[in-house]
This record gives C-alpha cells, sequence and structure tokens, in this order.
C-alpha cells in the first residue's frame, strides 16, 4: 500500500475554498461587502506571500458564520457547496484521486483550510480521511474562533500526517512510496518530505523548484 496526500486548494480545486467560503458570506449578506470584504483578500494575500498568521485568520474567517444557529450555518455550507465548490469539482481532478483509491492507497486531504469549510469537499471527492485545521469548541459546542491542537499549517502538516498515521498503528516507514500533491510553497516542509512529491498547478514559486528539483509538475486546471 503507498500512501497518498494531497493538498486542497489550488490542489485539487482551482480556488481557495475558505477565501471563496467568506467570499460567499459576504454574497448572502451575512458579512459586509466593504471591510470584511477587503480584509478577507488580505489575509489571502498573506497565505500567497506565506506570512499568514493562521490564529488571526482563523478567528477572522469563522467570526461570521459560528455567529448563527448552527442549522443555518450547516445549511449555507450546503447551498456553497452546490453553487460555488460543484462548479470547482474537474473530472481529471476527479480522475487523480480516483486512480490512487482504486489502486489501494492509503488517501487523505491535508489542508490548512478548516475542518468545517472542507468536510464535504474531501467527500465530494470520495476521500474518507481528512487532516484540516480542526476548531475548538466550547463546552456547550458552540466554536469558539480558536484553532484547536497542532494546525495543519506549513510544518504542522508534517506533525499531523504523522499523529493520524499513529491513530491508525502507522509509521512513514510503513509505506514504500509517499506522494504528496501541492501547489503552494506553504506545503514545501511535507513536499521535502515524502519521496514522491508532485508540483500540482504550482505558483510560479513552486515551480521553479520544481523544476530545479526534477519533481514532476501536474497542471490540472489548464
Amino acid at each position: 500500500m503507498d500512501l497518498t496526500l494531497f493538498d486542497l486548494d489550488g490542489t485539487l480545486i482551482p480556488q481557495d475554498s475558505d477565501h471563496a467560503f467568506g467570499a460567499y458570506m459576504v454574497e448572502i449578506g451575512w458579512a459586509d461587502a466593504g471591510v470584511w470584504s477587503a480584509r478577507n483578500d488580505e489575509f489571502y494575500a498573506q497565505y500567497q506571500r506565506g506570512d499568514l498568521n493562521l490564529d488571526e485568520y482563523v478567528e477572522f474567517a469563522t467570526s461570521v458564520w459560528r455567529a448563527k444557529p448552527p442549522a443555518e450555518a450547516e445549511a449555507a455550507r450546503a447551498t456553497f457547496m452546490e453553487r460555488i465548490v460543484g462548479p470547482m469539482l474537474r473530472d481529471n481532478a476527479r480522475a487523480l484521486v480516483r486512480r490512487h483509491v482504486e489502486a489501494g492507497d492509503l488517501v487523505a486531504v491535508v489542508t490548512a483550510t478548516n475542518e468545517f469549510v472542507t468536510e464535504p469537499i474531501a467527500k465530494a471527492f470520495g476521500i474518507d480521511h481528512l487532516i484540516a485545521v480542526q476548531l475548538e469548541k466550547d463546552d456547550a459546542g458552540r466554536y469558539t474562533g480558536r484553532v484547536r491542537g497542532v494546525p495543519s499549517f506549513q510544518a504542522g502538516k508534517i506533525v499531523r500526517v504523522r499523529d493520524w498515521l499513529a491513530g491508525q498503528g502507522r509509521r512513514w516507514e510503513d509505506f514504500e512510496r509517499v506522494h504528496f500533491y501541492s501547489d503552494s510553497m506553504n506545503d514545501l516542509p511535507l513536499l521535502e518530505q515524502v519521496s514522491h512529491p508532485v508540483a500540482t498547478n504550482p505558483t510560479a514559486a513552486l515551480e521553479t523548484l520544481a523544476r530545479d528539483r526534477g519533481w514532476p509538475i501536474l497542471k490540472l486546471f489548464e
């Protein structure tokens, strides 16, 4: 059995799901179209530069929907999946995932986007295992806006994958081949950790690095 890991945003889908969900909050009137949208864009630019303060971003990004009753937030997420994410689910990305699943690989999505947004997206790809940013809840079960545990962001992805494997009684060393598909320099620590890194729809910086190192480059959205 091989281990195959997929980043999500920019890798399996052509947009950033967290940023898109924020834009959707504006579209449905839950967030301000001026100040809130500008702040959402600012955080996304930080992510692209590699200097995102994840704790601040998670508190901001969850602030609108976690203030709503859970049923309303989940209904908004379902409509977001149908209207916004659905058109992002490309056949060639699905075929790539399916090829690894049908080969018998252990497959997981490893994403820096929070679990509330990404859980239904992973399911839409037929991927059972999701390693996402975990959200803290208070004693009443309400989201607090804080991150729970180690975030699956940058080097934290290595920690979270290792812990996930340990929970199944496995280790990195149990797999002859470990694939990781990613578009972002934020994922360089995990790309360097695995035996088979694949720069997928890479940013210019990652594409240059991949060419220098002889890594495969895969472009799904051209």
